[in-house]
């Protein structure tokens, strides 16, 4: 007799915002219906309607790296969040090495057509071996530089599931031309940091299809 598949820990919901496609998260742990939002680069109407079709309960803003599409939306989302709730909601991550990244975001904004950015600060940085608490449920936090040198990435070892940022992408990784990029940095932290976690791990990335690192380490051009 097959037995019905347990309740996944956390649901998790992917909406592409920012003219760049990026891969915003929606995560609710399914105990509690509190929730994290991944990577807002903007979008913020279309993600706030994902959240209460979701009934999420979203308490904290979660950041890989502190690019344009991926951050710059966080601080009106921390607004939206907070009229429509009566709650502070705290922007958490990246590393402190991405501040700068922050820092120049209207700049980048106006540079790329995205209109009008703030610069913030986030209400708390994250380092290697952090972790942050999604309701009933642990995110470890993994520091891989690279791409940008404040690049972090959360992942969920009861669900196998990683969100890697533009550390890694299915069949390629992330750019290092950027200032602050090493390309050297990048490949050791996929090889120390990312791959070690197992091959059954899937990961979603800030752009384009999930994958899993067994696929990746197996047929990624630029890891072989």
């Amino acid at each position: 007799m097959n037995r019905p598949d347990p309740q996944p820990m956390l649901k998790i919901h992917v909406i592409p915002v920012t003219p760049f496609a990026q891969n915003c998260s929606i995560i609710m742990c399914t105990q509690t219906n509190a929730a994290a939002v991944v990577d807002p680069g903007g979008d913020v109407d279309a993600i706030m309607q994902a959240v209460r079709q979701m009934n999420a309960n979203v308490e904290q803003i979660l950041l890989t790296h502190g690019h344009l599409d991926h951050a710059a939306g966080a601080p009106a989302l921390a607004a939206a969040l907070q009229s429509a709730t009566g709650h502070v909601v705290p922007i958490i991550g990246p590393h402190s090495a991405d501040q700068y990244w922050l820092d120049d975001l209207p700049a980048r904004a106006r540079a790329y057509g995205f209109g009008e950015a703030k610069a913030f600060t986030p209400t708390r940085y994250l380092q290697d071996g952090d972790e942050v608490q999604v309701g009933a449920q642990r995110l470890q936090i993994l520091h891989c530089p690279g791409h940008t040198p404040g690049h972090v990435v959360f992942f969920h070892d009861g669900m196998r599931v990683a969100w890697v940022g533009d550390v890694l992408f299915k069949g390629s990784i992330g750019r290092t031309d950027f200032p602050g990029g090493n390309h050297g940095d990048l490949i050791a932290a996929i090889n120390t940091k990312l791959l070690p976690l197992g091959d059954d791990v899937q990961f979603i990335s800030g752009h384009g299809a999930m994958s899993t690192l067994g696929h990746e380490r197996l047929n990624n051009p630029f890891l072989i």
